[in-house]
């Protein structure tokens, strides 16, 4: 990595960009409306309600015992993904736990309660669900189906680089963000607060 780079990226780990971010002039200050929480549904959508999240029949497992058996994992079996497993994994990544007037209290934190990330999934084996590409929306808990391509799996291999772990599950997360959503409270020091709403995220799947 070249020396500038390195500079910088310590420079966004160290987040000194807070002392130099003029707080009072961002969006919400000047009284501009705040951003939506998600991205709008097309009318001809599809969209797929899941299972809500009160009436779901997980297994319980201990705090202590999950911690203690947590760990990463490249392969994965052929069985599908219930429906229900999907909707909870979803409502504890992104879900929404409680609306107070136009704010969305959600099960994972975020700077500022702005949250800033939209899930989408790459369905290949869950039971209910043809293979594609999905978007969840918390406002809904429901599913939008965004396209169905062809070679879906080879695809994303290739996007992750020929990892070819992340086709080879029942559903791959991707995570992407719009920005503006932290820009509007935060201006300039939003970038590696997004960054720690992910790690956020991931600490819940």
């Amino acid at each position: 990595m070249k020396p500038e780079n390195k500079s910088t990226v310590k420079y966004f780990i160290k987040d000194d960009i807070r002392l130099e971010t003029d707080f009072r002039s961002t969006d919400q200050n000047s009284g501009i409306p705040m951003p939506p929480i998600e991205k709008p549904v097309p009318p001809d959508a599809r969209t797929i309600p899941l299972p809500e999240p009160e009436a779901l029949e997980i297994g319980p497992i201990a705090f202590k015992e999950a911690i203690a058996h947590r760990e990463s994992r490249r392969k994965f079996t052929a069985q599908p993904l219930s429906l229900d497993e999907l909707s909870f994994l979803l409502w504890s990544t992104q879900g929404v736990r409680e609306w107070r007037q136009k704010n969305a209290l959600r099960t994972v934190p975020s700077a500022g309660n702005r949250h800033a990330l939209e899930t989408y999934l790459v369905v290949f084996h869950v039971t209910g669900l043809e293979p594609g590409i999905y978007r969840y929306l918390p406002s809904r808990h429901q599913l939008v189906l965004e396209s169905t391509p062809d070679h879906l799996k080879d695809r994303m291999i290739d996007a992750a680089l020929n990892q070819y772990f992340v086709g080879s599950g029942a559903v791959t997360f991707i995570w992407t963000t719009i920005p503006y959503r932290m820009e509007w409270r935060y201006a300039e020091a939003s970038y590696k607060v997004i960054a720690l709403d992910a790690g956020h995220v991931c600490q819940n799947l």
